[in-house]
């Protein structure tokens, strides 16, 4: 089936299979708003403060805590966060930084906090192997030591992932460099360059979160009826009438998104997960699975001032929704004058590849549902060992079929990627660059190559739709000497 066919079909038939039936919802469930939308101002995360006055290390203080989150309507939500209520402080440092951390769980759960994108040491990479028990805390340190790009943190528990996350546990982490200082681009944060979390929800009539309320949001993935952005249902903001960046991320824990605007206008997307691309590459729209990243820049200057498009955002499955709106201010005193090439990336080749390995994600296995390979996620068991070093392929297919056929979406710890190709052909422009997550559809082989260099350790690789994370979809490899 052709990717974009199954996209526009499968994936909404496959939307009402889940929402369409009230008996694999909770019941009763809140609906969207019924007051007046898009006046909420966009809350934009604040630079979580470093503590360190040496410029070449960073040191920063985070707490996984609880509190209440005025989510949607009138209700105050339990929910979790990195020192605050919901979501977390975004982390900024530069490339060739020190970066030492202090992470303390004020949570009742043991807890992790994995850096998703990062090429960090195995025992500070925060996966399920490094658990920070309730009162106590975690120090990792790290140098950093890879390109300009938009990361980002969240928790990674044993079977635990979702749930922490749905509740608010996650938080972006940027890297700069002197390339990306060089580029004639947007960079000043909170003005004209803004970070948008796109996460799905669901509340009961009480306005508490809606967990995992049965098999089929395990199986299907939870699909959320209301869209937050940066924590807010139908929020606005106030952006310059000219150039702007956008730092997506699709945080939710399952729902794949397609991002465009109301009026179809063309964008330029100019990074994904791992940092830039090569040239800025024209699009209306942008597809986003779970953990993955996109950077865009949007042209307002054409725009009548106070008045804006919506961002919309389509739910696979699910529907579409108008997420935020943005109103447009004055002009800015800076203009931009965006290359036509944004940098040079060294590019892995695949004769250098020393082992292609093979990866099956399944539905339903032998040994039971949401397996790769036939086998489900242990602690005790090392599935790959890879050799420092050296450059591989991997091979991945979605094998589900019929009736449960769904997407999967693959991350793997430690390393940014390529993507070789998708059955055969050749990748889009905009997957053309730094990936450590990519989308999978049914009937897909998937064909990625990376290095493993600077660290050996135990690393997982795992789909990145977390109720199949959190029911066993994961596995470890092993980089050794």
């Amino acid at each position: 089936m052709k990717r974009r066919t199954f996209l526009k079909t499968s994936c909404a038939a496959l939307g009402l299979a889940v929402l369409g039936e009230n008996v694999f919802l909770p019941q009763p469930v809140l609906s969207a708003g019924d007051y007046q939308p898009f006046t909420t101002p966009l809350p934009v995360p604040p630079l979580l403060e470093n503590l360190s006055t040496d410029p070449g290390t960073a040191s920063f203080s985070l707490t996984a805590q609880r509190g209440k989150s005025r989510l949607v309507k009138e209700f105050l939500t339990p929910t979790m966060g990195y020192n605050g209520n919901y979501l977390g402080p975004t982390i900024r440092v530069r490339n060739g930084q020190k970066v030492h951390l202090n992470v303390l769980n004020k949570l009742d759960q043991q807890t992790t906090l994995h850096w998703h994108g990062l090429h960090v040491p195995a025992e500070f990479d925060g996966g399920p192997r490094q658990p920070i028990a309730p009162g106590t805390s975690w120090q990792p340190k790290f140098t950093i030591n890879q390109q300009a790009a938009t990361l980002w943190y969240h928790p990674h528990a044993m079977g635990l992932t979702g749930e922490h996350v749905y509740m608010g546990l996650a938080g972006l982490f940027y890297i700069e460099d002197e390339v990306a200082d060089s580029l004639a681009i947007p960079k000043t944060y909170g003005v004209d360059d803004f970070p948008l979390i796109i996460q799905d929800r669901r509340f009961f009539q009480d306005g508490t979160l809606a967990y995992v309320q049965s098999m089929m949001d395990v199986m299907h993935g939870l699909i959320g009826n209301i869209l937050l952005v940066n924590g807010t249902e139908w929020p606005v903001l106030e952006v310059p009438g000219g150039l702007v960046r956008l730092r997506l991320l699709n945080g939710s824990n399952s729902t794949i998104y397609r991002i465009g605007f109301g009026d179809g206008r063309r964008f330029l997307q100019i990074a994904t997960d791992g940092g830039f691309l090569e040239q800025p590459v024209g699009l209306t729209e942008v597809l986003l699975s779970p953990g993955e990243r996109a950077e865009i820049l949007v042209d307002f200057s054409g725009d009548t001032k106070g008045n804006g498009p919506g961002l919309v955002v389509d739910q696979l499955p699910g529907g579409r929704h108008e997420a935020m709106r943005f109103q447009v201010g004055p002009a800015p005193s800076t203009s931009f004058a965006l290359p036509e090439k944004l940098v040079t990336l060294d590019w892995l080749q695949e004769k250098d590849a020393v082992q292609t390995r093979t990866f099956s994600m399944e539905t339903f296995s032998q040994s039971g549902p949401l397996a790769i390979n036939g086998k489900h996620m242990d602690m005790n068991r090392i599935d790959e060992k890879v050799k420092l070093g050296t450059t591989e392929i991997w091979e991945i297919s979605n094998l589900s079929t019929g009736m449960m056929q769904m997407p999967h979406s693959m991350h793997l710890h430690d390393v940014q990627f390529q993507v070789l190709d998708r059955n055969g052909q050749p990748p889009e422009p905009q997957e053309r660059g730094r990936k450590d997550t990519v989308l999978i559809l049914p009937g897909e082989k998937v064909r990625i190559i990376a290095r493993f260099e600077d660290y050996t350790g135990i690393y997982m690789y795992h789909c990145h739709l977390l109720e199949h994370e959190d029911r066993g979809m994961m596995g470890q490899f092993e980089v050794v000497e």
